[in-house]
C-alpha cells in the first residue's frame, strides 16, 4: 500500500524529511572522500542533471498545488455568493417561509465557517457535512411549500434557480477539498529531493576544496520547498489558510436581516 502523508501532520513530516536529505548529503560527501582517495572522476554533469530535474519537480509540484489551492480560494467566494443570492431571494418569499429560510442559512452558513476555525478530524467533517445536508433538504421542503402556493418565476422561480445553484456549488467546493496532490507525485518529489542533495555531497566530497556548508543549506531549503509545497496541498490543517472572508461576509448580510416580517 502506497505511503499517504496526508495522513501525518506537517510539523512531524519536516523534521524527518530534514534528517532523510541532510543524512543524503552527509552520506553522499563521505562516499565522495572515499572516491576522491581512489582517484575517481568528479561528476559535475550528473550532479548539475539531477539538480536539475530536482528543480523541475519543485517546480512542476507547485504549480500544481497553487492550482489546487487556488481552486479551493475560489469556491468559497463562490459559495457564498450564492448563498448570499439565496438569502436575498428568500426574503421575497410570503411568511412564515421567508423568515425560515433566512434562519437556516444562517445555521448553514456558520457551520462552515466553524469547519475553519480549528483542524477537525475526518469524523468531525463527515458530521458536518451531514448537518449541511439536513439543512439543504429543510430549504427544499421550504421551496416545495412556496412552490405548491405560488409557482410562478418571481420570487418561487428565482428562488428555487439560487437554491439548485447554492446545492451545486457545495459539490464543486467538496470536489475541491478532496483534490490533492497524488501521493506517488510527493514521495517522488521526496525521492528526487534525497538523490539530488545526495549527489551534491558526493561532489563536495570528491573536490575537496569545495565546502559542505552550501549542501546543508540546500538541503534545509529543499526540505523547506517541499514543506511549503505539501502546507499548500492542504490548507485547512497546514500554517496557510483559504481565506474565508466572504463566507464571513456572508454571515454578517444574513445577520442583518430582521427576524420578524416587517408590518
Amino acid at each position: 500500500m502506497l505511503l499517504d502523508l496526508n495522513d501525518y501532520p506537517l510539523l512531524a513530516i519536516f523534521p524527518v524529511s530534514l534528517v532523510l536529505i541532510l543524512g543524503a548529503g552527509e552520506v553522499g560527501h563521505w562516499l565522495g572522500e572515499r572516491a576522491a582517495r581512489r582517484g575517481a572522476p568528479g561528476v559535475s554533469t550528473l550532479e548539475a542533471a539531477i539538480l536539475g530535474l530536482l528543480a523541475l519537480m519543485i517546480g512542476f509540484t507547485f504549480s500544481m498545488a497553487l492550482s489546487r489551492f487556488e481552486a479551493r480560494r475560489d469556491g468559497v467566494v463562490i459559495e457564498a455568493a450564492a448563498i448570499g443570492t439565496t438569502a436575498l431571494r428568500a426574503r421575497l418569499l410570503p411568511a412564515p417561509h421567508d423568515r425560515e429560510v433566512v434562519k437556516l442559512l444562517r445555521d448553514y452558513v456558520q457551520l462552515r465557517l466553524d469547519l475553519t476555525k480549528r483542524p477537525v478530524s475526518l469524523a468531525e467533517f463527515n458530521d458536518a457535512i451531514s448537518r449541511s445536508n439536513a439543512i439543504q433538504e429543510a430549504l427544499w421542503r421550504q421551496a416545495k411549500a412556496v412552490a405548491a402556493k405560488d409557482n410562478g418565476m418571481v420570487p418561487t422561480g428565482l428562488f428555487l434557480q439560487s437554491l439548485n445553484e447554492m446545492i451545486d456549488d457545495q459539490e464543486k467546493r467538496l470536489a475541491a477539498l478532496h483534490n490533492r496532490l497524488p501521493a506517488i507525485i510527493v514521495i517522488a518529489l521526496y525521492g528526487v529531493s534525497i538523490v539530488g542533495v545526495g549527489f551534491a555531497g558526493y561532489g563536495s566530497g570528491v573536490e575537496t576544496k569545495r565546502s559542505r556548508l552550501p549542501v546543508h543549506l540546500m538541503g534545509v531549503l529543499v526540505a523547506a520547498m517541499v514543506l511549503l509545497i505539501q502546507d499548500i496541498d492542504r490548507p485547512g490543517a497546514g500554517f496557510i489558510k483559504v481565506s474565508q472572508q466572504s463566507m464571513a461576509s456572508t454571515a454578517a448580510l444574513l445577520a442583518g436581516f430582521p427576524d420578524q416580517a416587517a408590518p
